[in-house]
């Protein structure tokens, strides 16, 4: 399971809204389940749909501390590796066939995007809504545990007091958003690595 974070002022049903937007036309389906702080969008071929195989994605959303995490399941693609075979066996067995699935072809590959593009349109409602990856105002501050004073990140000592801060002040994944200690090198969400 894929996850992200988005912090700023974003909440799951804005970006519910975006997906269903996004992709409840055509041959796919989206519908929103849950309510305020967690939601979830499923998104599915439609049934009796002229062209494709079958495939089906959920998007769990759910509110964290200033931003959202967004959970994308395993897309269900057998359907659609199915259809796929069955437009390589035709086309093996007399090549003008494949003009008669190119619907069915191009459908395919739009649904084995499906994963690709539902980022997509997360990553443009966030950017709407002026979310990101990196760390809101209020978590891009670390607290002096001797004096209590609030400090920018990348402080070295308390402004306040001059106590050393150290290594555990807060950042970002740059490609996933979750929060990560100055200490950590790999991402122990995306398991990428972390720019120094």
């Amino acid at each position: 399971m894929e996850q992200r974070v988005f912090h700023g002022d974003l909440s799951p049903a804005d970006l519910a809204q975006a997906l269903l937007a996004a992709f409840n036309r055509g041959n796919l389906r989206a519908q929103i389940l849950g309510k305020n702080d967690q939601m979830a969008v499923q998104i599915a071929t439609r049934p009796g749909a002229r062209s494709g195989g079958q495939t089906a994605l959920t998007v769990s959303i759910q509110k964290v501390t200033d931003g959202v995490l967004v959970q994308l399941g395993q897309q269900a693609w057998m359907g659609v590796a199915a259809s796929l075979g069955q437009t390589a066996f035709a086309a093996l067995r007399n090549p003008f066939s494949l003009l008669n699935r190119l619907d069915d072809l191009a459908q395919d590959i739009e649904n084995l995007q499906l994963s690709e593009n539902v980022w997509e349109v997360i990553a443009e409602a966030a950017r709407a809504a002026g979310a990101s990856y990196q760390l809101s105002e209020r978590l891009a501050r670390l607290t002096c545990e001797y004096c209590g004073t609030a400090n920018p990140v990348g402080e070295p000592s308390c402004i306040a007091c001059g106590a050393p801060l150290g290594d555990a002040q807060p950042r970002t994944c740059p490609n996933c958003g979750y929060v990560v200690t100055g200490e950590e090198s790999i991402c122990p969400n995306c398991r990428r690595p972390l720019a120094a």
